[in-house]
């Protein structure tokens, strides 16, 4: 190798090694919070076979004020190959339930970080395909008109968002037909909600915003919402 030839190879090796890991592509590895069976509004034990097909349901992970959307999609649900903002890869592992059809996602928009709160709704799933949709039984999310596709683990189809939406780790016990909530893959924006709606989440919720959420009630989203927007 000539002079030339080797200042510029230890010149790019140098910028390789100063670039973050996500620049450069990694795995995206799953992160373990808390588990949290999820429970109905009495504080019960949420039963998998409660779960309408295509029906909007919420309940909070892994802290007491970022919301999820848990849906049965009333067939299974594949593993897919997804990558972060950061390029950062990952294998979300498919739906969980007796039909594999059961799927969490985080319900903050991946773009402006849009979320469901008790008075509206801007983003949400959709049984039949929105004004501007690409097709049926997406999540989409009126504020930009991201959307996303629910069964390919929340991969952005159209709008944006700029990465898919954070998977919820659930575990099925079959036995009892309980799901549990234990942690999250992909690219989390928790950081960046709470940074966004530190003063309105004080206000919704108080001090408690970023404690963990120990009992995850799950409710559907037209009752826990009381304006979910169409668009």
């Amino acid at each position: 190798m000539d002079r030339r030839s080797f200042i510029e190879s230890c010149t790019a090796g140098a910028a390789c090694m100063s670039l973050p890991l996500a620049a450069i592509g990694a795995d995206a590895k799953p992160r373990e919070y808390h588990r949290a069976l999820l429970v109905d509004e009495q504080g019960r034990p949420f039963k998998a076979s409660d779960l309408a097909p295509l029906t909007n349901y919420v309940f909070h992970y892994p802290f007491v004020a970022t919301p999820v959307f848990i849906l049965n999609l009333g067939k299974a649900a594949a593993p897919h190959a997804l990558s972060t903002k950061g390029r950062d890869s990952y294998q979300w592992p498919g739906g969980v339930g007796p039909k594999k059809s059961i799927v969490a996602f985080s319900a903050i928009c991946a773009h402006k970080l849009v979320y469901p709160t008790k008075d509206v709704s801007f983003i949400s799933f959709r049984k039949t395909r929105a004004q501007k949709g690409v097709q049926d039984e997406l999540i989409h999310c009126c504020a930009d008109h991201s959307q996303y596709d629910p069964a390919k683990g929340a991969q952005v189809l159209s709008g944006p968002a700029t990465q898919p939406l954070a998977a919820i780790m659930i575990a099925y016990d079959a036995k009892q037909d309980t799901l549990t909530a234990h942690g999250t893959l992909g690219g989390e924006l928790f950081d960046e909600f709470f940074r966004k709606y530190e003063t309105k989440l004080s206000l919704e919720v108080g001090a408690k915003a970023r404690e963990p959420a120990r009992e995850a009630v799950v409710t559907e989203l037209s009752r826990f919402c009381r304006n979910s927007i169409q668009c």
